[in-house]
This record gives C-alpha cells, structure tokens and sequence, in this order.
C-alpha cells in the first residue's frame, strides 16, 4: 500500500520535513499529523525506537522593522512563537500518552504508519522563525542571529530582555530557529547522534540551576568539544556537585567550525552517506508500496530499522569496508562468484553480514530466492563463528562494479540469535557445508579503530 506523506504548508513546514527526513529517515518522520477528532496535533512527528519528537514550526513577523519599539515588538514575537508554543506543546504531548491514534491526512483515512512505543520518551522543540535579522542587527557581537536561551529552576531571577528566551527547566522545550536548525540537525543527522544530544541536554537541564547559551549552536559546540572518553560520549557540563550552572559563550560554534578537526570530521563523514543512501531507497520503496517482502518497516522489528540505529561513526566504518568490498569484487566473467563481509555494530552484540552474490549468465529465476537463502545460511554461519552475537544483520546485492546502476538490487535479512539452541547451531551447521561461509582458507581478520574527531584521543 502507498503512503503518501504531506509535504507542507510553508518553506519553513518543507525545510524542517528535510531535515528531520535525513536525521530519522523517511520512514519515521511526518509532517501535519492529526488527531481523531481531524485536528492537527503538530507541524512534525518523528518516532523512532522508544523516542517520539514533536516539533512546532512558527514563525512571525512582528520583529520587522523594529529598530525603534523592538522590546514591545519582542514581547508580542515571543508570545505568538515561543508561549503559544510552549502549551501546544504540553497539549500534543497529552493527547499521544493517551494512546489516540494518529493520522497523516485529515479525512483520517491513513493512520501514522509507525509503531508508538507504549512508554515514550518525548522530546519537544519549537523551531521559531522571524527574528534572526532584527538579532543580528541589535548587536554588533551577535555572530549569527540566533536566539539565546537559558533554563532555570524555580526561584532563579528571571531576566527580560529581546532576543533572550527563558524557559522552565521541569519539562524541557527545546527552541531551535532560523539561523540554527538546519546546523544542528545537518550535524546530528542520525537518530543516535541526534537524541545523544538532546538525552544529554535535558540532562544538563534538570542537573542545574540554570543553563544558558547565547545560540543552540554554541551549545552544540560545547557538547563536542567535552568528550568523556571512559564513558565514551560527550558531555554538557562538569559531573561535578559543586557546579550549580553552566553559560556558553557567543561564538563557541564559529571557532570550532573553523577548527581542523571540525574540517576533518565532515571530510571523514562523506563516505557515510553511502549506508543513508541504501536505507533511504529502501524505506521509500516501502513508502511507494514497490517493495519486495512481507515486513512491516514501520511496525515490526527488521534489518533495515537495526542499520537505521547506528551513529554516524559507524556508519563511515560500515561503509567504507562495504565500498572497498565492491571495489575489490574479483572480475569472472560468466563464472558465478561471491564475497563476503562481516563488521561488528555500534551495539555489543550484533554484527553485519554483507554479500555480494555475482549470478552465472543469464541468471535463472530463481536467483533472488537462492539470494536470499544463501543470506540467511551467511547470517548463521556469522552466529556459529561469533558466539557473543545476539543479532545478525544481513545486507546482499549484486555487485555493484559489475551490475548497471538500475538493475542493482539488495536483499536484507534479521536473524534474532539471542536464544540459540544447539538445534539452530546444528541446523546452520549443515547448511552451510556447501557454501563453507566464514571456512575458507581466504579468510582474514581485520581490527579497526574509528575516532569522531580524527587525531582526538
């Protein structure tokens, strides 16, 4: 069955349903739901694993031409974008911990095509519009327009001024705006990398009195730079009791842009795009209704949505081994021949098989199906040579250097071994006897080690 997705009312509605497209693929974001009663519940939901994201797009113009009366001007931008916002929020919230379905077209003819996790973690954002060029202007040292904003517990003075949003610290309401978003979402443009951020954020939120950044950029880059190498993740903030708040600077996200490791990790990055790429064109097939299979990508467990967990450092590692596989494949002729790949995931206990099978000339139609099978026997003979594993994914396709572009296809299998009885060893066993996957005296052993930041220890 297709679904057709809404494609937005505004530029900003259009560019938000980019970004987010990218960082939580399309499969899992969605632009206008609606409630059961026809209702628009918010301008963009995304929802991913145990994680749903609600986000408000507004923007206003009350900040034009406000040189002269700019505080009365702000205090009705912020109420119109932020206030407003901030219980629309609330409300959005509430009515998905009901449990109320969820629609994508107001007839409610077709139901959001994702799962909702029983128990969701929400995060929530405002992505406000219209007041980065009279930021901008108000001040000589603003780097980029974007709003400053501190969180503060009860009782904490509050201040008010233009341009400086002051938000509750209980239930936190990320803001993010026109001179921000598409930063902070192009690079954290996964859904680990992503929600790392923002579980980390909220933390720092409740964590102390206050917290205040002069841009969400800034905060970002303070984020990377407080790399916590035992817990190998980055940090907000000191774990220090004695530390009652935390200010970043104007500008922290203009020196680290400029820095070479910055440089170098976006270079590093590039080559990532390739496992984007293969999960995209599958997820939209799923969406056009042409793909090939019985799963439900939106409502059952399965291999692509276990790819579409892994951070980005991974996904450079995955793909470059995948690229230098292809580039490798041996040149046959009409001989039939294979190749195959094992790399360990993010995630202890779970690895990729990726098989490129070459077909003899013409192949026979039932070569997809000895594709597939001969995946599954991969997947197996992974679990039989590695014990730690709990789940094999599987990749398969033709091989790219040797297939025209269009003709190429992919294959995916998820075999869930976290109960494995001495039956399925035994069975994968005799399976793989002809195939003698992970046998072969040809086989070799590679370690590799993968820094975010190329050179960081």
């Amino acid at each position: 069955m297709k679904i057709r997705k809404q494609a937005g009312f505004t530029p900003t509605e259009k560019l938000l349903s980019r970004l987010c497209g990218n960082t939580f693929l399309e499969m899992f974001s969605y632009l206008n739901p609606v409630r059961e009663d026809g209702k628009e519940l918010c301008d963009l939901i995304a929802v991913f694993d145990d994680h749903v994201f609600i986000f408000f797009d507004r923007e206003s113009r009350k900040m034009d031409n406000a040189a002269k009366d700019i505080s009365v001007r702000w205090k009705r931008w912020k109420k119109e974008v932020i206030e407003k916002q901030v219980r629309a929020l609330a409300g959005a919230e509430k009515y998905i911990r009901t449990g109320k379905p969820i629609f994508l077209d107001p007839m409610r003819e077709t139901a959001l095509p994702v799962t909702m996790p029983r128990n969701p973690v929400v995060h929530r954002f405002i992505v406000a519009h219209g007041a980065a060029e009279a930021c901008e202007a108000s001040s000589g040292s603003n780097v980029y327009g974007s709003l400053a904003v501190s969180y503060l517990k009860p009782g904490v003075p509050p201040l008010d001024f233009p341009f400086y949003v002051e938000l509750g610290n209980g239930d936190p309401v990320h803001v993010l705006d026109s001179a921000n978003v598409e930063l902070v979402l192009g690079e954290l443009d996964t859904f680990f990398d992503f929600t790392s951020y923002v579980a980390e954020k909220e933390d720092a939120i409740r964590r102390y009195d206050f917290l205040a950044y002069c841009g969400e950029e800034d905060l970002l880059a303070h984020y990377f730079r407080n790399y916590d190498p035992e817990a190998n993740r980055y940090r907000i903030g000191e774990r220090d009791s004695r530390i009652s708040g935390v200010v970043i600077e104007e500008g922290a996200w203009k020196s680290f842009a400029a820095s070479e490791e910055c440089r170098e990790r976006k270079e590093a990055n590039k080559v990532s795009y390739f496992w984007d790429e293969l999960l995209q064109r599958t997820y939209r097939n799923a969406l056009d209704g042409t793909l090939i299979g019985d799963v439900d990508l939106g409502r059952e467990r399965n291999a692509l949505n276990e790819m579409a967990k892994e951070p980005r450092l991974a996904r450079r590692e995955f793909s470059r081994r995948m690229l230098k596989a292809i580039e490798n494949f041996p040149e046959t002729g009409d001989i039939p021949a294979r190749h195959l790949s094992f790399m360990s995931s993010f995630y202890a206990g779970k690895g990729y098989v990726f098989l490129q099978l070459k077909p003899p000339s013409p192949r026979g139609e039932d070569y997809r199906e000895v594709r597939q099978y001969m995946l599954k026997i991969a997947c197996g003979a992974a679990r039989n040579r590695f014990a730690h594993l709990k789940t094999v994914v599987g990749i398969a396709m033709d091989p790219p250097k040797f297939t025209e572009l269009g003709e190429i296809s992919e294959d995916f299998v998820l075999l869930d071994c976290s109960r494995w009885a001495e039956e399925e060893r035994a069975f994968w066993e005799r399976e793989n006897e002809h195939t003698k996957f992970f046998k072969t005296s040809g086989m070799r052993e590679t370690r590799l080690h993968a820094e975010d930041f190329l050179g960081r220890g």
